[in-house]
């Protein structure tokens, strides 16, 4: 059953966006000069890696911009992977898991299956699949999904 305010195709994608910078930011930690992350891809401000190569500098400011467009468009790249309406809190748990992972993995992870089939507790929980890196699993990783998988189970009865 959902509850709280519900996210459907964009009505309350302001919220749902919020809701997800506040929960990535922390996460990814805030780094202005770009650097290799665990498995050798280059890095930038909170997490981005689309364009980054070595040497690069960017404000703080710009961070937190970079980090809010950014995602909305894992919000709009992940939206036809789920069902289109969602508690805020949900899907804003989704879609900073999809920024971490990709949307195209996203889209085709358990957690969208089980999202699409109405299993909105087993999508949620199918966030704590997603612990690894490079092979191996990262306490970090784990951190960030428990925290992830609470907020994704905070919207639902």
């Amino acid at each position: 059953m959902i509850r709280r305010r519900t996210a459907a195709k964009g009505g309350a994608a302001a919220a749902v966006i919020a809701a997800a910078v506040a929960l990535i930011a922390p996460w990814e930690g805030l780094r202005t000069a770009s650097y290799q992350d665990i498995v050798g891809v280059w890095t930038i401000c909170y997490g981005e890696t689309r364009g980054v190569g070595p040497g690069q500098t960017v404000a703080p400011e710009e961070c937190r911009s970079r980090l809010a467009t950014r995602a909305a468009q894992f919000e709009a790249e992940i939206r036809p992977c789920l069902p289109a309406t969602l508690p805020v809190e949900t899907r804003a748990a989704f879609v900073s898991a999809a920024y971490n992972i990709g949307s195209g993995a996203f889209c085709r992870s358990s957690m969208s299956r089980r999202a699409l089939a109405g299993d909105l507790p087993g999508a949620c929980d199918a966030l704590m699949l997603w612990v690894k890196a490079g092979g191996r699993t990262v306490p970090g990783l784990v951190n960030r999904r428990t925290a992830e998988r609470a907020l994704c189970l905070s919207g639902l009865d």
